[in-house]
């Protein structure tokens, strides 16, 4: 398998060999920085069992939210395809944007302009320190693949079959990981 360089906008895909550990198991990552001081990324395929509006009930329309990685679980992170209507975004790639303006996030999905086809949200992120990331591409946690959903990856509903779907894109070795059980001594 070759895998790409990270950058941001780029999935990250974890090994198989990433077994035990709950928050990266199966995960698949959009990486939103990438540079020489750290790593920033959100977990796409792990919804969390409760949702937006239990955490914040003033909301008048409910939406999923997934578990982004185990930095700063109590705080709630999104992502969303609409800029021109969130203010102080930050381009990750090609339309993706990550944060802005919560309280204007809160107001769209009151009047109904916001939907889960434009935003994404979850609580925690994925981080790394400068040289972590590498250090964890060295010892064959993961590997990087292009987004080629490009901003409809926002809108797509990730579960636990996102990683298996990227394991039979791949082939080879990694067909046999696709129907293996996510804990295998359950095998």
């Amino acid at each position: 398998m070759i895998s790409l360089k990270p950058e941001k906008g780029h999935l990250l895909i974890a090994e198989p060999s990433i077994i035990g550990d709950l928050s990266f198991n199966r995960s698949v990552i959009l990486l939103a920085e990438h540079t020489e001081t750290g790593s920033i990324g959100f977990i796409l395929n792990k919804p969390l069992d409760f949702s937006l509006q239990e955490l914040i009930p003033k909301l008048k329309q409910d939406f999923k939210v997934y578990n982004g990685g185990p930095v700063e679980q109590d705080n709630l992170y999104f992502i969303h395809k609409v800029p021109n209507l969130i203010p102080n975004s930050i381009e990750i790639t090609e339309g993706i944007y990550w944060g802005g303006d919560f309280d204007t996030v809160c107001e769209l999905i009151n009047n109904k302009e916001l939907d889960d086809k434009d935003i994404r949200f979850f609580l925690g992120y994925s981080g790394w320190a400068a040289d972590q990331l590498a250090d964890e591409f060295n010892s064959n946690s993961w590997f990087v693949v292009e987004n080629k959903y490009k901003n409809a990856i926002i809108e797509k509903n990730y579960n636990a079959t996102f990683w298996k779907e990227k394991m039979i894109e791949l082939g080879g070795d990694y067909l046999i990981w696709s129907n293996a059980p996510e804990n295998p001594t359950l095998n």
